[in-house]
């Protein structure tokens, strides 16, 4: 029986890196992979997904409109990928979840767990809630410690508590933390 999943970390911790890997073990055994992407995400171009260290992959784009059953529906799929699960809504993760179970398809969703103020993104609530598995990918603070907490920073490099969830542009910074360093630099 097929699983949904939610690989989840920080950034930087290589999310984008494991799914890209993941596609090309499926790829080498001849089987079709399905990628998605969110279509808010436009640092790399619409439809790309590229990871920090230079892997590049095409993806179909998701909005929050997006009808995964819809847009899948008459593909060949033995896998479905999802980068950038935290944009996705509740109703989509159902429909992730009706794919895993009625098209005995593995489901893979990779993305962050929480923003930089530390609260959860609505994908990453329901995912945490209702995926088969569970795997958190690591990253690391300054203090050697693991990094659980996104912050983003603003042009002097002070912690920002105040912003829009969704930040995307080129010039915004993040940095990582673990918990400690998250609330005590705050």
């Amino acid at each position: 029986m097929s699983k949904l999943y939610f690989y989840y970390a920080t950034m930087n911790a290589g999310k984008t890196t494991n799914l890209i890997q993941s596609k090309y073990n499926y790829e080498e055994q001849g089987m079709s992979p399905v990628v998605f992407t969110a279509a808010i995400d436009t640092r790399f171009g619409m439809n790309k997904i590229t990871s920090r260290v230079g892997l590049s992959i095409d993806a179909i784009s998701f909005d929050e409109d997006t009808n995964f059953l819809d847009a899948l529906a008459s593909m060949q799929l033995d896998c479905l990928f999802v980068d950038e699960a935290q944009f996705l809504n509740k109703r989509q993760v159902q429909e992730l979840l009706k794919i895993t179970y009625s098209r005995d398809v593995p489901v893979l969703c990779y993305g962050l767990r929480s923003d930089f103020k530390g609260e959860l993104f609505e994908g990453s609530k329901y995912l945490l809630a209702w995926a088969d598995k569970l795997q958190e990918l690591k990253s690391i603070c300054f203090c050697g410690k693991k990094a659980t907490m996104n912050a983003r920073l603003d042009k002097k490099g002070n912690k920002m508590k105040e912003g829009d969830q969704i930040a995307i542009e080129g010039a915004t910074k993040y940095n990582v933390f673990c918990a400690k360093h998250f609330f005590v630099k705050g």
